[in-house]
């Protein structure tokens, strides 16, 4: 049995405790219902950003950059996690993560996300935890000492203050893979790096840990798992005044699934903040892709490498709008990756459709969605350099839209053909324009 750590008496200590899977008041829970409703309403009339187009690069770390455009860069399995970082105590070992950060900056990308876990041997409380899915030895378990996690996120905070914009606490903290600490202890670790971070650089998002939703989840009714993991780690946050400043999931369909059911998991999640009245902060999508194999036999591997790959892409970032997800990290750009059913390099589908969706929508006030219902076209407004424009795409099959005011249509492609006639048939997203 893993004896109980620091954290775990810390948190076992905090005040004002409250039932960690209790159903919220019926006023509360119409409160935020009603406070997610209006938040999610303010991503319309915005302009759309390149920062929501965000990407895990392989090897960044060695000067590997993407031929597509990106706005932000999110740093996981990048041999750049506290167990690497500092592998005995005090020695830090900076290369990996300094190189990552300056190419990055090289390229006119900004926006750095980096992910604080991955506790090293020396100072993990579950030593045989980790060695699967690229965690070392002992990383999945919580620091033993809260002081050597106090000390690592302060390091790194000073050295790269003001270059590394965003901090996430943890990786998948849900998934015993990448934790086997308790909601309490993540919530622990999310209040001193949260108030160490703002006290060394005000300026620097603090992003929640990122959740798993996909396992075991029914629709958009998530796992009872991550139900109670999720209610657990926010009932303790709010003891603690709520110290994040967005929240993160992991919306991965089961290897079978399509953008439709990924959609359903958006919906899960943000219901399941609403039920337990978290405060309305933005949600970052910050890792996705499709196709994903395992865990047994019901999630085998999928190549989706026809106009599926390109199709897939494109809604991934339409749904994050549609939805209110501010931005999303597609998991990844580089070579060829058994795990994923997307494959993301140059000349791929998937790279082209990522490159024609930025040039369609970023800096295009969004003006928001409707369809999608009852095998409806889902069309999404934008306007552009003073015109309005549409992307149009159905979740199953294809459907006649009318393209009544528009003369052209567009594909992923990239290429563009004149409408003849009063509609056009849609399947993957295309783009009406004038």
């Amino acid at each position: 049995m893993r004896r109980i750590s620091a954290l775990t008496s810390l948190a076992l200590a905090s005040a004002l405790a409250v039932s960690l899977i209790a159903a919220p008041g019926a006023s509360a829970g119409k409160a935020s219902a009603k406070g997610w409703k209006k938040f999610q309403a303010k991503s319309k009339n915005s302009v759309v950003q390149r920062d929501l187009f965000g990407m895990h690069v392989f090897n960044v770390e060695d000067g590997v950059w993407p031929t597509v455009p990106i706005g932000s860069l999110r740093l996981w399995d990048n041999e750049t996690t506290w167990s690497v970082l500092e592998p005995a105590p005090n020695q830090y070992q900076w290369g990996k993560l300094d190189n990552a950060v300056s190419n990055a900056e090289q390229h006119g990308v900004n926006d750095i996300l980096f992910v604080l876990a991955g506790t090293p041997s020396w100072a993990t409380d579950d030593p045989a935890s980790g060695g699967a899915a690229g965690v070392l030895p002992g990383a999945a378990g919580m620091p033993r000492n809260l002081a050597d996690w106090d000390d690592f996120v302060r390091e790194v905070a000073t050295r790269y203050k003001g270059r590394i914009s965003a901090y996430q606490i943890w990786n998948e903290a849900n998934l015993v893979t990448f934790s086997t600490g308790s909601a309490k202890e993540m919530a622990a670790l999310t209040k001193h790096a949260y108030d160490i971070i703002k006290s060394v650089d005000p300026n620097a998002t603090v992003v929640a840990p990122s959740m798993g939703t996909r396992l075991g989840s029914q629709g958009s009714t998530l796992s009872k798992k991550l139900n109670k993991y999720l209610g657990a780690y926010l009932s303790e946050l709010k003891n603690y005044g709520w110290p994040v400043d967005v929240w993160a999931a992991h919306t991965y369909p089961a290897s079978l699934g399509t953008p439709a059911d990924r959609g359903l998991l958006i919906k899960g999640y943000m219901n399941l903040l609403k039920s337990f009245q978290a405060p309305t902060k933005p949600i970052w999508d910050t890792e996705n892709n499709f196709g994903l194999a395992g865990p047994g036999p019901q999630n085998p591997d999928q190549d989706i490498t026809d106009n599926r790959a390109s199709s897939w892409t494109a809604q991934t970032y339409l749904d994050a709008l549609r939805y209110g997800i501010s931005r999303v990290y597609w998991y990844a750009w580089g070579p060829e990756n058994d795990l994923v059913g997307i494959q993301m390099y140059e000349g791929t589908p998937a790279a082209t459709a990522f490159t024609t969706l930025q040039d369609w929508i970023v800096g295009a006030t969004y003006k928001g969605c409707k369809g999608g219902n009852s095998g409806k076209p889902v069309d999404c407004t934008f306007i552009k350099n003073g015109k309005n424009t549409k992307v149009v795409w159905t979740e199953k099959g294809s459907k006649k839209f009318n393209a009544k005011g528009f003369s052209e249509v567009c594909s992923l492609n990239g290429t563009c053909t004149p409408i003849s006639g009063k509609s056009v048939r849609v399947s993957d997203p295309v783009l009406l324009t004038n």
